[in-house]
């Protein structure tokens, strides 16, 4: 494997890393672990402790999947990778 496909994987592998990392944050983090903490406040009407639990794991999926495509086809620039 030569190093600019080394590096393509590094990048990707990272970038994915860092994208569980966040949706885990928000989802068992503020969903769980702080809900106490968020339910304090209110969002729409709902504590937002368990706002986080019912939908901010998923708007955190859906704009996480948008970021993915956006930094993916970034880096497919970056190390000429492109799909025919």
């Amino acid at each position: 494997m030569d190093t600019s496909k080394e590096a393509y994987w590094r990048a990707n592998i990272r970038l994915v890393s860092g994208c569980l990392i966040v949706w885990f944050s928000v989802s068992f983090g503020c969903g769980i672990l702080l809900v106490d903490f968020f339910n304090h406040f209110q969002i729409g009407g709902y504590k937002l402790g368990f706002w986080f639990a019912q939908q901010g794991s998923i708007f955190t999926f859906l704009i996480l999947i948008f970021f993915y495509a956006f930094r993916m086809n970034t880096l497919d620039r970056k190390y000429g990778v492109r799909e025919d």
